[in-house]
C-alpha cells in the first residue's frame, strides 16, 4: 500500500471518528448550531457537498445570522459546480452580515461574490 493511500485511510478514519462524535452531540441537541456547522464542515472537507449544504441549511435555520455558514455553504455549492446557487447564498449572506453588523464576514462574502461573478462570466 502506497504512502498516499495510507494517508488517505488515516484521514478517512479521523473524519469518520469526528463525524461519529458530532452525530452523538447532535443527538443530544438537534438545534446545536455549532454541531450542525461542524458536520457541514467535515462533509465539505471530503467533497460531500450535498451533505454539507444540508447541514449548513440546518445551521442557518437555527441561526440566520451565522454569516460564515453562508460563506462555507456557497463554497460547497461552488465545489459542486452550482454557481447560481452559490451566488444566491452569498447574496443572502451579505444581507445577513449587514443585518447583524459583521463587517469581517461581509468583506469575505463580498470577495467571494466577485470570485463567483468572474467564474460565472458576469
Amino acid at each position: 500500500m502506497g504512502r498516499a493511500c495510507v494517508v488517505g485511510l488515516f484521514y478517512a478514519w479521523g473524519m469518520s471518528e469526528r463525524l461519529a462524535k458530532l452525530q452523538k452531540l447532535l443527538a443530544l441537541d438537534e438545534g446545536d448550531v455549532f454541531v450542525l456547522y461542524g458536520l457541514a464542515q467535515e462533509y465539505g472537507k471530503v467533497g460531500e457537498y450535498a451533505q454539507a449544504v444540508g447541514f449548513y441549511d440546518r445551521a442557518l435555520a437555527v441561526d440566520p445570522g451565522y454569516c460564515y455558514a453562508y460563506y462555507h455553504k456557497a463554497r460547497a455549492q461552488q465545489g459542486a459546480g452550482d454557481i447560481a446557487a452559490a451566488r444566491a447564498t452569498v447574496q443572502a449572506g451579505v444581507q445577513a452580515a449587514h443585518r447583524v453588523g459583521d463587517g469581517k464576514a461581509l468583506g469575505e462574502l463580498s470577495t467571494l461574490q466577485v470570485e463567483l461573478a468572474e467564474q460565472d462570466g458576469r
